[in-house]
C-alpha cells in the first residue's frame, strides 16, 4: 500500500486540515498534562481520570482524522468536517452561554472553523 496524497487543491486542503487535526490529537494523546496546561485547565491532584479523559479525546481526534487521511473518501471527509463543525458550534454556545469569551476560546474557535470549512468546502465542491 502506498501513501496517497491528493492532486486536486480542494482535496489537498481537506487532507492537510485532517493532518493538522491528527497532529493536534497526537499531542493531546501523548502529552495531556501539557495540553491541559496550555488550555488553562488542570487535572485534580490524585485524580488521574482528568488526564485519562484528555487522552481519550486525543485518541478520538487521531482516530477520526487518521481515518479521513487513510480512506480519503468524500463521505469520510464529510463526517470529519461535520464533527469538527459541531465542535465549533459547541464552542460558540460556550462563548455565549458560559461567558467564555477568552482569547483561548476565540483562537480555538477560529482553528475549528478553519478545519471544518476546508474539509466541507472540498466535500461540497466549493474548492
Amino acid at each position: 500500500m502506498e501513501f496517497y496524497f491528493p492532486t486536486e487543491l480542494g482535496e489537498q486542503l481537506a487532507f492537510l486540515s485532517a493532518a493538522a487535526a491528527a497532529l493536534v490529537g497526537c499531542f493531546v494523546l501523548f502529552a495531556p498534562g501539557l495540553t491541559l496546561k496550555a488550555l488553562g485547565l488542570t487535572a485534580a491532584e490524585g485524580r488521574p481520570e482528568g488526564l485519562g479523559a484528555a487522552r481519550s479525546v486525543g485518541g478520538l481526534i487521531v482516530g477520526f482524522a487518521g481515518t479521513a487521511l487513510l480512506l480519503a473518501q468524500p463521505t469520510v471527509y464529510l463526517a470529519f468536517g461535520a464533527a469538527v463543525g459541531l465542535s465549533a458550534f459547541a464552542r460558540i454556545l460556550s462563548i455565549m452561554s458560559d461567558h467564555g469569551s477568552t482569547w483561548r476560546n476565540l483562537l480555538l474557535l477560529v482553528v475549528q472553523v478553519l478545519i471544518a470549512s476546508l474539509t466541507l468546502a472540498y466535500v461540497f465542491g466549493l474548492t
